[in-house]
């Protein structure tokens, strides 16, 4: 089956390249006919011949083609465009070396051309097995830091939920509700954790981009902080946005997510209990977001990796039940998809997480 494939591969290949062979030298021939009937001059046509080879050899698959065409350009020229006309003739004075030069340039012009578009298919080709490898990278990565995410989780509901279910006709109403209160907890985490998975499956159904929408700057700002704080009632939050009215290309709900993730980011691992602040500012032609804490920072070794989806230890985290790994992942999945970037950094006391994204080439109103 293989093999007939390979055959049926190879006549195709052989019939385009027959095809744009005579397609490019009959209408080189045909515009050199006409511009030696206009002009009356034939110093001009080995020039068309050679630029047609150039062609051939950029749309043909092989060295053969290019080679092939060297030489009926040389029988062409000489044949059609060198006196006596319409017959070949290799015997007046000076013409064959200027048939051998012509042929050795157009065959060098071909191999070269032909060259070039081999190596760069081979770059491209290994620009996409890089590509690949370092999304299998990635998918391995969020794989990891999902059994990470979830299996804590879970845990806490089965623990709680089973310790009431065997104790519960001994334990105070503090002790019941402390228990009931983990597993609201855990469960609305888990919730999110979904969210935040479905989210992946959708950019990377419409093969890594987003519609975008212009969306007003503050309404979006304003909707994720409220989102986070019904999510977390407790936490502080300093919100600084400009005064002007600003349009931003993007999905709102997508962008909403992330200052949320970046949001409880700070707030389960920044171990400190300062209102996190939430900056944003428009330079460059681009929105820029910045979400800080006042907590003990990232650890060094962790700060390179940390959208990368790898799960943090216990050490390295205000709350060990929850990774911080899917859901910085899930930042810069939805951030990319943008086409804007983040990163993070160590301030003298705390992180700051940035994203950028492009207000694009449409005026906004101030």
């Amino acid at each position: 089956m293989k093999r007939r494939h390979k055959k049926r591969m190879d006549k195709k290949t052989l019939l385009h390249n027959i095809l744009i062979t005579s397609l490019i030298l009959g209408f080189t021939t045909a515009g050199s006919f006409a511009f030696f009937k206009f002009a009356g001059n034939s110093g001009n046509i080995p020039t068309f011949y050679i630029l047609a080879v150039v062609f051939i050899a950029r749309f043909t698959t092989g060295y053969v083609p290019g080679i092939v065409a060297s030489f009926l350009s040389v029988i062409c020229v000489n044949f059609i465009f060198t006196y006596p006309y319409f017959a070949l003739s290799f015997s007046v004075s000076g013409y064959p070396i200027t048939f051998i030069a012509m042929m050795i340039i157009a065959s060098l012009t071909s191999m070269t051309t032909t060259h070039l578009k081999e190596k760069s298919r081979i770059l491209n080709e290994q620009e996409k097995l890089l590509m690949e490898a370092e999304k299998e990278k990635m998918r391995a990565n969020l794989l990891r830091a999902i059994s990470h995410d979830l299996r804590t989780p879970l845990t806490g509901i089965i623990g709680a939920s089973s310790t009431y279910l065997e104790n519960g006709a001994f334990l105070s109403e503090a002790d019941r509700q402390r228990l009931v209160q983990t597993i609201y907890d855990d469960s609305n985490w888990l919730l999110h954790m979904v969210e935040n998975l479905l989210t992946v499956t959708r950019i990377r159904q419409t093969d890594a981009h987003v519609a975008k929408s212009l969306e007003p700057l503050e309404e979006v700002v304003s909707e994720a902080v409220s989102r986070f704080k019904k999510r977390l009632p407790d936490a502080c939050v300093s919100v600084s946005i400009p005064a002007d009215f600003i349009m931003v290309p993007m999905d709102a709900t997508l962008i909403e997510q992330v200052i949320i993730n970046l949001l409880e980011n700070g707030v389960y691992h920044s171990g400190s209990t300062k209102p996190l602040e939430l900056t944003v500012s428009t330079e460059d032609q681009q929105a820029v977001f910045r979400v800080r804490d006042h907590g003990h920072g990232i650890r060094e070794d962790l700060l390179p990796h940390i959208f990368d989806g790898y799960a943090d230890t216990p050490t390295s985290s205000g709350d060990s039940r929850k990774g911080m790994g899917i859901g910085l992942s899930i930042c810069k999945t939805i951030i990319m998809a943008h086409d804007g970037s983040i990163w993070a950094e160590n301030l003298p006391d705390g992180a700051m997480f940035t994203f950028t994204l492009p207000l694009g080439d449409e005026p906004y109103e101030s």
